[in-house]
């Protein structure tokens, strides 16, 4: 997306929340997150056959360890920031069954096609704090920074067919958390959506977890992340990352 389409969303969240918005502290947490999802669906170079990740490349699922980063302030007008690197990037080696064709490259049934799918990308969150007590409720901006690529090698002809994902998608933020009264324990859920022209980016995530007078905390839940592109970087994809995630992190 353009840059400065991102800026003037960003812009508009902050003058429609900032007047009425300013946290009563100033917060550090940092926290390591662990999440093993499936993957499902299928991508193609635009215009072609679609190609099923499972069937036709036989791409194993991901599993990725990251580092999570929160920053809140009690500045006017300036968001709070909420940082992770999510690396999805998957491999297989699979026998054809039947004919693909991928950036003008076909390749032929029995022909061992060697794959990479990489979707990995910065989730940096821009956010507000709406609600701050009992019920905790964020607004704001996602922004997926994608720097990924997907490639396709067979063994008959050792061509390389090559896509570049270099993207950023600006999805909008809501995140609300339940403490459920003098135990420690809280519910929520995380979602950010997107969605223009044939294009779509879904994020959703539901937990449950603890966290201890002294800050120290973790948490569990599914985290379900879909993505659809409609000749987006020349590719074609419609694609679903659906697992359990477990996060442990230090608040103070």
């Amino acid at each position: 997306m353009k840059t400065s389409f991102i800026i003037a969303t960003t812009g508009a969240l902050a003058l429609l929340f900032s007047t009425t918005v300013l946290a009563d502290f100033a917060g550090f947490r940092i926290g390591a997150a662990y999440w093993a999802p499936s993957l499902s669906g299928g991508f193609n170079s635009t215009g072609q056959a679609s190609i099923n990740l499972s069937d036709d490349l036989g791409l194993d699922d991901p599993s990725m360890t990251s580092l999570v980063l929160s920053i809140e302030h009690p500045i006017p007008f300036l968001p709070n920031i909420r940082y992770q690197g999510i690396d999805l990037d998957s491999n297989g080696r699979n026998t054809l069954s039947s004919n693909i064709t991928f950036e003008g490259q076909p390749y032929g049934a029995g022909d061992t096609v060697r794959s990479s799918f990489d979707l990995s990308h910065d989730d940096i969150v821009l956010y507000y704090e709406i609600l701050d007590n009992w019920i905790n409720l964020d607004v704001g901006l996602d922004l997926k920074r994608f720097d990924g690529e997907v490639s396709i090698v067979g063994s008959i002809n050792t061509t390389v067919s090559r896509s570049q994902v270099d993207e950023t998608l600006p999805l909008l933020y809501v995140s609300a958390r339940f403490d459920l009264p003098f135990s420690g324990f809280y519910v929520g859920a995380d979602i950010s959506s997107f969605s223009i022209d044939d294009s779509s980016a879904d994020d959703v995530t539901v937990k449950l977890g603890y966290e201890s007078g002294s800050g120290l905390g973790v948490e569990g839940g599914l985290r379900t992340f879909s993505l659809e592109l409609d000749d987006v970087d020349g590719l074609d994809s419609d694609l679903e990352y659906d697992g359990a995630f477990v996060n442990g992190y230090f608040h103070f």
